[in-house]
């Protein structure tokens, strides 16, 4: 065999290969097209099944009622939720209890302070103090975050608790 002999050879072995290897290209893409074609008719037909252009438009009217009805939900739904936010400004969203003894010799724990605050930190705090003759009750205004009358160390803990509460 020649050397020209022996370079036809390979390459009409290679160009034989070249075919193949298109023709399995071919054959796959086409295998993945049918399977396509078949998913896309498939939905097709569902979506056609017993349809014709009226009852097309009618389902078509039917969900663009739908919508417009959601629409209008959602707007009463971001108006009621307006007002709920209106609301919660002014509402506690802030709080802390703690219990002491106003004086020593007393045990139990029995007198408290209660710290109130809204979202702009104004609110009160209220104070019961257990003495041995009686209890006293004291409502002390809060603004800003700060005490408008002297407030006592527990008060001002208690005050101190509640800005740090986050939620």
């Amino acid at each position: 065999m020649t050397m020209k002999q022996i370079i036809d050879a390979i390459t009409q072995s290679t160009t034989i290969l070249c075919l193949v290897i298109g023709l399995f290209i071919t054959f796959t893409l086409a295998v993945v097209l049918l399977i396509l074609f078949i998913r896309l008719n498939s939905k097709y037909n569902r979506f056609m099944n017993g349809a014709d252009g009226e009852s097309l438009e009618k389902s078509i009217e039917k969900h663009l009622d739908d919508i417009e009805s959601l629409k209008l939900y959602s707007e009463d739904v971001r108006k009621h939720l307006k007002r709920l936010d209106k609301k919660a400004e002014h509402s506690f969203q802030k709080y802390a209890f703690r219990k002491y003894d106003a004086f020593e010799g007393l045990g139990g724990h029995l007198s408290f302070s209660l710290c109130m605050l809204d979202e702009k930190e104004d609110g009160y705090i209220l104070s019961s103090v257990h003495t041995r003759e009686g209890c006293y009750t004291y409502i002390k205004e809060i603004i800003k975050g700060e005490g408008i009358v002297l407030l006592s160390d527990e008060e001002k803990n208690t005050l101190s608790e509640a800005k740090e509460d986050k939620d």
